[in-house]
């Protein structure tokens, strides 16, 4: 029994006679009856009064018209819910970022709300080093790293270039130098990320090479307590740019140049090779591509793998 028999058997059913079905049908009444009788056969019992000329239905025909109506129903209604989700008039956007990616992710995510409002967005904190585990394994579409996750399973395509920036406050001394060497730096106190990172590793490795110590006196647990801390006049730090560009063009944080620790950064956008992605995912896609046709600069679209 398929569809199709089902369809047949309604429209003699809705038309009272198998010649007005043929008609609505544009078949022909030879094709009609041929169906009807193979889906009785199929079922085990007639379905129509034989004796009658108007189809009456007979009591196996009865149900079977109430289950058919039903199942043809949710036919259509999954074929418009498909259609929708082409259209993007529904749907959901599942990615996971941490704490530093999602603000690349913000501007990208208010565009594709504009675009596509029926869209429900979803995106999960995760620590970088458990995303990459996190799109393999089905739980998110996406994912944004600031490493390369050297994973054959996954595509990544890089999307913004960012760098480490070492800032302090407008009053520290060294606000007011354009450069400073690492060496001046021996003495100050960093306020760090307690998450360790690739990057904290880097910076731990350039100081050691420079024989220069590194006094990392305070901890904390977010980028956002950091750049409290820092305004408040307390110690000095190595952030990502896109993370202080706030508080830099508000005057609150002060940059100053390092040339011994120019250390650069890729964001990344990773998902799952075999996938075939949901259109909102590919929406997506084509937002953060259109970002960096028009922005330029540090945003990119460079397909990796």
């Amino acid at each position: 029994m398929d569809l199709g028999q089902l369809e047949v058997f309604l429209a003699v059913a809705r038309e009272g006679r198998f010649s007005r079905a043929a008609d609505k049908l544009f078949r022909t009444q030879s094709a009609v009856s041929q169906a009807i009788r193979k889906l009785e056969q199929e079922l085990g019992e007639p379905l129509f009064d034989r004796t009658s000329r108007d189809g009456v239905l007979t009591d196996a025909g009865q149900v079977l018209r109430e289950y058919a109506e039903k199942l043809l129903n949710l036919r259509s209604d999954a074929e418009e819910a498909l259609a929708e989700l082409r259209e993007l008039h529904k749907g959901k956007l599942v990615m996971a970022a941490n704490e530093l990616t999602v603000l690349y992710l913000l501007p990208r995510l208010a565009e594709f709300r504009r675009l596509h409002p029926m869209i429900k967005i979803l995106v999960q904190r995760a620590l970088g080093s458990r995303i990459p585990d996190d799109v393999l394994r089905h739980n998110v579409e996406l994912g944004l790293l600031t490493y390369d996750p050297q994973e054959a399973l996954l595509h990544s395509v890089i999307i913004y270039l960012d760098e480490l920036a070492f800032v302090v406050s407008p009053s520290h001394p060294l606000a007011s130098a354009k450069q400073v060497s690492i060496r001046q730096l021996g003495a100050e106190p960093f306020v760090a990320h307690i998450v360790s990172s690739p990057y904290r590793e880097k910076v731990i490795q350039t100081f050691r090479r420079y024989r220069t110590p590194l006094h990392m006196d305070v901890e904390l647990p977010t980028l956002q307590a950091i750049k409290r801390f820092l305004v408040m006049g307390n110690g000095v730090a190595m952030l990502p740019e896109i993370s202080v560009e706030e508080e830099l063009s508000r005057g609150e944080l002060v940059r100053v140049f390092v040339k011994e620790l120019e250390l650069h950064r890729k964001l990344r956008l990773i998902y799952r090779k075999e996938a075939s992605l949901s259109h909102a995912a590919r929406a997506f896609l084509k937002v953060a591509e259109a970002a960096a046709l028009e922005r330029q600069g540090r945003y990119r679209f460079q397909r990796e793998s």
